[in-house]
């Protein structure tokens, strides 16, 4: 089978279920496992760089509102990979190109490639993604090990916290900063199994915009940083240019993460967001942290 990925968290998953010498093209984003960076890319970002936060929100609500996608799809290069299954999503218009012009690329080739889309909006849905894939792809097994092997890791945290006997901490997960929006989908339930609790963020919902006064209002222990896309570093620095409102929130901590790798992507990375923020939350019953977290002083 050929496999073109037109979204990371798809890539993420595929060679995740042993899938990777059957994916041909992927996006420009897609940057994990390394071995995906190799394969021809078949999109573009259509926003020019160096964009401030504030100018890419509205860049992105402009095109969004005229019907515009913010990345391009080189439909030649599509066509020249003769896949035979396209994987998608249709859930955030600023993650893929549009599923309605894959849908309508995907009739015009030769090869009659099915389309498929990964839209999870809970975590539970995420795994159900591995699933869904498996059933086109013959993986069955190899889902089956990583569904169990996933449901493994999150037990573990929680059972840890319930043998602890934990109170749960109140958090404020920001997923952008200007204009601030909270995140939603699946990472309040992220921070609900590594032992906290939402303080604005709705498991399922879309991330809503929010004010600094709403945040501040919420009375959040800990801020979690983890603007949309971006790694720990670019995370600390955005919140830098923050730290006055941050401090406003009354949090007693800030740590900003890698989004785009353990939050951003609904793939199988997740389990390991999850592990992070148990390690933040709770650092003395989860000493070693999986990954970076780089804490903001206050």
């Amino acid at each position: 089978m050929r496999i073109v990925s037109l979204v990371p968290h798809a890539t993420e998953l595929l060679f995740a279920l042993g899938l990777g010498d059957q994916v041909v093209g992927v996006t420009h984003e897609c940057d994990h496992p390394t071995a995906a960076r190799s394969l021809p890319h078949v999109t573009t970002d259509v926003l020019p760089p160096g964009l401030t936060a504030a100018e890419i929100d509205r860049e992105v609500k402009q095109r969004t509102q005229r019907g515009e996608a913010i990345y391009e799809l080189d439909e030649q290069a599509v066509a020249e990979l003769a896949p035979d299954l396209i994987v998608t999503q249709q859930l955030c218009p600023v993650c893929a190109v549009s599923y309605d012009e894959v849908r309508d690329l995907a009739g015009r080739l030769p090869s009659c490639p099915e389309v498929v889309a990964l839209d999870p909006k809970t975590f539970g849905e995420t795994i159900g993604d591995a699933r869904t894939i498996a059933q086109l792809t013959d993986s069955r097994d190899a889902a089956l090990d990583l569904v169990t092997r996933t449901r493994a890791r999150v037990d573990a945290v929680r059972r840890t916290l319930r043998q602890a006997d934990r109170a749960p901490v109140a958090v404020l997960a920001v997923e952008w900063f200007d204009p601030l929006y909270v995140a939603g989908h699946w990472t309040p339930q992220l921070i609900e199994y590594a032992g906290g609790f939402d303080v604005l963020g709705m498991p399922g919902e879309r991330s809503e915009q929010a004010t600094w006064d709403v945040a501040s209002a919420a009375a959040p222990e800990v801020v979690i940083a983890m603007p949309c896309g971006y790694d720990a570093a670019t995370a600390y620095r955005e919140a830098e240019m923050h730290a006055d409102e941050l401090r406003a929130t009354g949090a007693r901590r800030v740590v900003a993460v890698d989004a785009s790798a353990y939050f951003s992507r609904p793939g199988p990375r997740l389990i390991d967001g999850l592990e992070l923020l148990a390690h933040v939350l709770h650092p003395d019953l989860f000493a070693e942290p999986p990954a970076e977290a780089l804490e903001l002083p206050l």
